[in-house]
């Protein structure tokens, strides 16, 4: 992977707190920071808000995290994130952590988003608004479905 692949990126600083006892980056974090990258991908490219009283919207449904690179404090990473798969109701994230300005890949992740209605609590066609958004901001391969629905 490299950064050229990905239109959304996401800066971050690596805090002290975020190092364990050995005194490089802790592996649970790497999951946040991918979080935050996913967080705010849905956010600006696909103008979604996450919100309290939502009756539908994305859920993490699966998720993988290859660590390529220790990473230590200090740090200034990117997030990179970009939907490589459109299924009926959910979506494929691809994903890579590099330190900021640079092709030096830390990590990379897969995911798996799922469009859910939440009153039902279960999932649901992704929204036409949703499609046009992720068509806008990506190309992507459509597929029937990426998760057993």
């Amino acid at each position: 992977m490299n950064r050229s692949q990905f239109k959304h990126l996401h800066p971050l600083e690596v805090r002290w707190g975020d190092a364990d006892i050995f005194g490089h980056i802790n592996n649970v974090q790497y999951i946040r920071y991918y979080e935050s990258g996913r967080v705010t991908y849905c956010e600006e490219a696909l103008g979604f808000e996450f919100k309290t009283g939502l009756d539908a919207g994305w859920i993490l449904a699966d998720i993988q995290c290859s660590y390529l690179k220790q990473l230590h404090y200090p740090a200034s990473i990117e997030v990179a994130t970009a939907i490589s798969k459109v299924g009926t109701s959910s979506v494929e994230l691809q994903a890579a952590i590099f330190i900021n300005g640079t092709e030096e890949l830390v990590s990379t992740s897969k995911a798996v988003l799922v469009w859910v209605d939440l009153r039902a609590g279960r999932s649901a066609p992704i929204p036409s608004s949703q499609r046009e958004c992720i068509e806008l901001f990506e190309e992507v391969k459509k597929e029937s479905t990426l998760i057993q629905e």
